[in-house]
């Protein structure tokens, strides 16, 4: 068995989420257990990632529906304390084995946003087990997110 590995997949170009479902959809194909928490997506359901239950499980924990930008600083302190109970289901589904992949989408962004900070973020990914796999997207990584990683992914647009 191999060791499991932490990626990310950053960048200013479009198809960081769509890279991370697909890695998630080869691995619930193989009948690995697959968690997606999505991050700054808003409370808005999508019909197809709904879809992909139960082989693959959404979580999203935003209370918002509309866009982060829109939202007041009061609303965006409650977002960010359930942005931290995300992380903390993650370090949890990490430490107990629940999940053999997990998705962290966007999880940069709130880093970004400073709705979570960077050692937040990394105490989740140290948490994983060795045979565990996890996968970071948003557009911006910091170095120490970064350092963390075994492989990076840079998408950029060019044209």
């Amino acid at each position: 068995m191999d060791k499991g590995r932490v990626v990310a997949y950053c960048g200013d170009g479009i198809g960081k989420t769509s890279a991370a479902l697909g890695n998630g959809i080869k691995a619930a194909g193989e009948g690995k257990q697959v968690y997606v928490i999505q991050f700054m997506k808003g409370q808005l359901s999508n019909d197809f990632l709904d879809k992909l239950e139960p082989e693959i499980k959404i979580f999203r924990f935003e209370q918002s529906v509309g866009s982060f930008d829109e939202m007041t600083a009061l609303e965006k302190e409650e977002e960010r304390k359930n942005y931290i109970n995300a992380l903390n289901f993650a370090k949890k589904a990490l430490t107990t084995g629940e999940c053999d992949l997990l998705v962290l989408d966007e999880v940069l962004g709130i880093v970004e946003e400073k709705m979570a900070t960077e050692e937040e973020v990394l105490d989740v990914v140290r948490s994983k087990s060795l045979f565990a796999d996890v996968i970071l997207t948003g557009i911006n990584i910091t170095q120490e997110i970064k350092d963390a990683c075994d492989t990076v992914y840079v998408i950029n647009k060019e044209k």
